[in-house]
């Protein structure tokens, strides 16, 4: 069937359901406005039987991964050359998002695709924000997964920082977000370098805590409180999920949910926050 009929059809079946003959009249204007502003997305993504499938595709994960580890690349090559240290960093991630086997070696070649002087990033970006959909949690996570990869050696390049800038701007986000997404980041970054470097946990500092959750240390409790929400709902697996987001990255969004609760709770402490 024509997709571009779909709008229509379901509209007078709703509305003659709910509010018969003058019900359908409505549905069918609104199915009219629907077709015209939709039919051909779903026309070039196969239709509602492919969307259906869109989570499971293998294509769609393999964009997924090419898109991030390729830009990973190309962010490291922006320094001047990569190290065997930013290979070594590549690595480690990998390990933490368990990635093993063809799903390794398609992580590797996208890599390495990404130091490439040809590397095509605009075109990159723009393909992982058709298969997302534009949704923005999941492009969050995209950028922060970027951002903490950047990070991964306790600094962050002054052309890694253009090129986030850039990616993120094409992602939807305007500076100063990225800039706080950023600095949130570097703040969880050196906790847990922290850690490693002691001998025992020490617990989060109140500084880190609150660059963690992107509020000030005189911030009232209701605006701990919103920040913290906001964002656990943001890094929700079950959400994320369902939006499409590969298993093996739900792994970096549920240690990020971990930070952000550790923070969270560190501040209540500090603050006498119930």
């Amino acid at each position: 069937m024509n997709t571009t009929n779909w709008g229509k059809i379901l509209g007078l079946i709703f509305g003659s359901m709910l509010f018969h003959v003058p019900g359908a009249i409505l549905g069918f204007i609104i199915g009219y406005f629907f077709d015209k502003g939709y039919a051909q997305a779903l026309s070039d993504s196969g239709g509602f039987a492919s969307l259906m499938r869109r989570k499971s595709s293998l294509k769609n994960r393999a964009i997924f991964f090419h898109s991030l580890f390729s830009l990973m690349g190309h962010i490291a090559k922006s320094s001047g050359r990569v190290t065997e240290n930013d290979i070594a960093l590549a690595s480690a991630l990998m390990d933490r998002m368990g990635l093993t086997g063809a799903l390794r070696k398609e992580a590797q070649t996208a890599y390495r695709a990404g130091k490439q002087a040809n590397f095509p990033v605009d075109e990159t970006v723009l393909e992982f924000k058709q298969y997302c959909y534009s949704r923005r949690d999941f492009m969050l996570i995209y950028l922060e997964i970027q951002i903490q990869a950047a990070l991964a050696n306790g600094h962050l390049h002054p052309k890694a920082r253009e090129i986030l800038y850039s990616v993120g701007q094409s992602l939807g986000f305007n500076k100063a977000t990225i800039e706080s997404i950023i600095k949130q980041n570097e703040a969880s970054t050196h906790y847990h370098h922290n850690n490693q470097r002691s001998a025992k946990s020490e617990g989060m500092s109140l500084v880190h805590a609150c660059q963690i959750l992107g509020i000030s240390e005189t911030d009232e409790p209701r605006a701990i409180k919103k920040a913290y929400k906001k964002l656990m709902a943001q890094h929700h697996p079950d959400k994320l999920s369902a939006q499409g987001l590969p298993e093996q990255a739900l792994k970096l969004a549920k240690e990020k949910a971990q930070d952000i609760q550790a923070a969270y709770e560190t501040i209540k402490q500090h603050k006498g926050i119930k």
